[in-house]
């Protein structure tokens, strides 16, 4: 079965646990609109397309086709672990693990 561009956002956003509206404030849409995206019954306009795809970490060509070329799945794959886990905890607790994880990224 071929999967459709809306089945592929759907697949995206459910790798990394996300709600619709999280997506959606993200990239600066409604969530209704990015719904629509995803049931295949309208299509992001350009501009949109290209913030879906910076944020999934994916190219826009797997978005529109599937073509995986010049992806680097397992930074999409660690992200998608970091944003399950910093989802799964508390306020505090998501704050500190942000704040070191900034710090690391500052070091290297």
């Amino acid at each position: 079965m071929t999967l459709t561009m809306g089945d592929r956002l759907k697949e995206l956003r459910r790798e990394r646990s996300l709600s619709q509206e999280i997506v959606a404030q993200s990239i600066g849409i409604t969530r209704s609109a990015y719904s629509h995206y995803e049931i295949n019954n309208r299509q992001p306009v350009y501009e949109t397309l290209i913030k879906l795809a910076s944020f999934f970490e994916v190219t826009t060509d797997f978005i529109i086709d599937g073509d995986t070329r010049g992806t680097e799945p397992q930074v999409a794959a660690d992200a998608a672990e970091i944003i399950r886990l910093l989802n799964n905890m508390d306020e505090d607790k998501r704050k500190e693990s942000i704040d070191k994880m900034l710090d690391a990224i500052r070091e290297s």
